[in-house]
């Protein structure tokens, strides 16, 4: 896939890029533009598919035969005899036309047999001399991963094979770089990532994974409309970097002469709507972290945050369940398929089966981290064992690491993880009973967070509070950075008592899709710069 910046009449002529040159040239030569235009009422190859039961095999005593069920033959049917079982004939098609890019191209001197694949599928034509005339030129100077249209007949080949017997070519675009080997496609990641309009076309599943991914989001969004959530568009250019604990993309505006921050969270201007009476508000959209790079994490990422007025924590859990269980369904719309809430991970399964299980952060504390989590000197003892720096830490803050190194990788889930330490969650309303527990939970599968939520703080007096012990320690000029004084002033106004519901997309699409890395889930992600 190298860059051709050579000159073709240097090279020797077996070089493929000056071979696809030399076509392109025959191809003007033949008075037809290489780079196509408009081609109408072509259909999907999925939907040409579909209508095999539309072809027929006529006998010349005008006698129909539906065609057999391919599919439940044994391996040894022969078509070509079960012609010849009900008699001389021929099969009977409907004129369809079709476009998509050569897949595969065999040429056995006057038939070429050419597998052609669209977004919707793939088919194989049958391209005869005799019967595409003078598109034989055409036909000549083809090549893999070129771009054509095709008008002709549906029927079936001799093996089985559902097909076009083409009538006419037409020509739609030349491909100057060969493709990679049919066998082997794009095997480096960072080059799928890099050439993702190459790993589409070219790499077993990819195309399949980011058309579910389109579901997936299209069905959350139908999920929350059903319920009569307002979807809007907050700004991604904030003054103040803040809604979440991480560091923030800084930029600068030059007619105000001021520094902006990317958003890193959606959160504080869904609440101010929430004041100004749009009580089920959610906004899906991109955000972005200045930090590092994994499997898990890519600096710009898509997120979803929901805020229910009169609603809690216990109300996001459901909906919760409710936006994964269905986009389960919609993941595999068009395909047939039964829908199934067990779904293949690496070598396992996972199970989302509704309802998740519910657990509380102590709960599973004691369960895997082997301490009683209220005893805060054996706490301290086990983060010193994992090697954790202490001092000068709150102690919430410490058991907290713990539960990340310790408790985190063993939630197979799904499981909501419930009431975590109050001190740890500055935007989450306490427990009436016990203050010293937010009303909070993440949501966990395969130990990755996929949802957070809260029952959301409205008091503008403790929220300064906490705002101010959050920044507690930071200087002067981070701390005016973060400080929102607009939010406490929104809350002033009186945001009603509500729920409030993060979910990361692309985690979601992950697990749902078995995906192992983000970064298989992001159509263009984040880089090195190409050397």
């Amino acid at each position: 896939m190298d860059d051709d910046s050579r000159s073709p009449e240097d090279e020797n002529l077996t070089n493929p890029l000056v071979a696809r040159r030399k076509k392109l040239e025959a191809i003007e030569a033949l008075g037809i533009d290489p780079w196509g235009g408009r081609f109408e009422n072509r259909q999907p190859i999925g939907q040409i598919r579909d209508r095999l039961a539309e072809v027929i095999y006529q006998t010349e005593e005008g006698i129909d035969h539906p065609l057999p069920d391919f599919d439940s033959q044994p391996d040894d049917f022969n078509f070509r005899q079960w012609k010849a079982d009900q008699g001389k004939g021929a099969l009977i098609g409907p004129m369809v036309r079709a476009a998509g890019r050569i897949m595969l191209h065999r040429d056995k001197g006057k038939l070429h047999f050419i597998d052609l694949q669209d977004m919707t599928g793939s088919i194989q034509l049958m391209v005869g001399k005799k019967q595409v005339g003078d598109d034989w030129a055409i036909v000549e100077q083809l090549d893999m991963g070129d771009l054509i249209g095709v008008d002709g007949k549906l029927g079936v080949s001799n093996t089985g094979e559902l097909s076009i017997f083409a009538e006419q070519i037409h020509f739609l675009t030349k491909t100057l770089d060969p493709p990679p080997e049919k066998h082997h496609g794009l095997t480096d990641p960072e080059l799928r990532q890099r050439m993702r309009y190459v790993d589409l076309v070219h790499t077993d599943g990819v195309m399949e994974t980011f058309l579910a991914r389109t579901r997936i989001v299209r069905s959350i969004r139908e999920t929350l409309a059903g319920r009569d959530f307002i979807e809007v568009e907050g700004p991604t250019l904030h003054s103040i970097a803040g809604g979440a604990a991480a560091r923030p993309f800084t930029t600068h505006h030059n007619a105000l002469d001021i520094d902006l921050f990317l958003r890193i969270a959606l959160e504080l201007h869904l609440k101010r709507l929430l004041v100004g009476g749009i009580e089920r508000v959610f906004e899906l959209g991109r955000v972005y972290r200045n930090e590092g790079i994994s499997p898990k994490h890519n600096p710009e990422f898509t997120m979803l945050e929901v805020y229910e007025a009169y609603g809690d924590y216990t109300t996001m859990m459901d909906l919760t369940e409710a936006c994964i269980t269905d986009a389960i369904e919609a993941k595999g719309e068009g395909k047939g398929e039964e829908v199934s809430y067990l779904l293949p991970w690496k070598e396992t399964t996972i199970d989302f089966t509704p309802p998740f299980a519910r657990k509380t952060y102590d709960e599973l504390f004691a369960e895997h981290a082997g301490v009683d989590p209220h005893d805060a000197e054996a706490v301290m003892q086990l983060a010193k064992e994992i090697g954790f720096a202490t001092e000068g830490k709150h102690p919430d803050v410490i058991k907290n690491e713990v539960f990340e190194e310790k408790v985190e990788e063993a939630l197979v889930g799904p499981i909501f993880v419930t009431d975590y330490p109050a001190s740890i969650c500055p935007l989450t309303k306490r427990k009436r009973d016990n203050p010293a527990v937010a009303e909070r939970f993440e949501l966990f599968v395969q130990g990755m967070e996929v949802a957070n939520a809260y029952t959301e703080l409205n008091d503008p007096d403790l929220q300064q509070k906490l705002f101010e012990t959050q920044l507690d320690g930071l200087s002067e000029e981070d701390s005016m950075a973060k400080m929102d004084h607009d939010f406490i002033r929104a809350l002033r106004n009186g945001m009603p008592p509500a729920g409030g519901l993060g979910i990361g997309i692309d985690r979601l699409v992950m697990l749902l899709t078995n995906s192992q890395s983000i970064r298989e889930v992001i159509l263009f992600p984040l880089l090195r710069p190409e050397h």
